[in-house]
C-alpha cells in the first residue's frame, strides 16, 4: 500500500503557541472530515539550524519563534 504525507512547516511566535494550538485542533477536525486519515501537529523547539538546510532555515526562524510542523 502506497501512501503520502502532506504537511507544512511554519514559524510560530512562542508567545502565540496556545492560540495556534486552538486553530490547529479545528484544522485537524476539518481535514479529517474531508478524508484525512490522521492529523499530527509537532513543535520543533529544539531543532538547530543545519549546515546546508533545516526547518529553522526553511522558515527563516527569528528569535522568539519555534518551528511548527503540521
Amino acid at each position: 500500500m502506497a501512501g503520502y504525507v502532506d504537511g507544512f512547516v511554519t514559524p510560530v511566535p512562542a508567545k502565540s503557541l496556545a492560540a495556534y494550538k486552538k486553530i490547529a485542533r479545528t484544522a485537524g477536525r476539518v481535514f479529517r472530515d474531508h478524508g484525512a486519515l490522521a492529523y499530527v501537529e509537532s513543535v520543533a523547539d529544539d531543532v538547530k539550524p543545519g549546515k546546508v538546510t533545516s526547518f529553522p532555515q526553511a522558515v527563516k526562524l527569528k528569535p522568539g519563534e519555534v518551528v511548527w510542523l503540521s
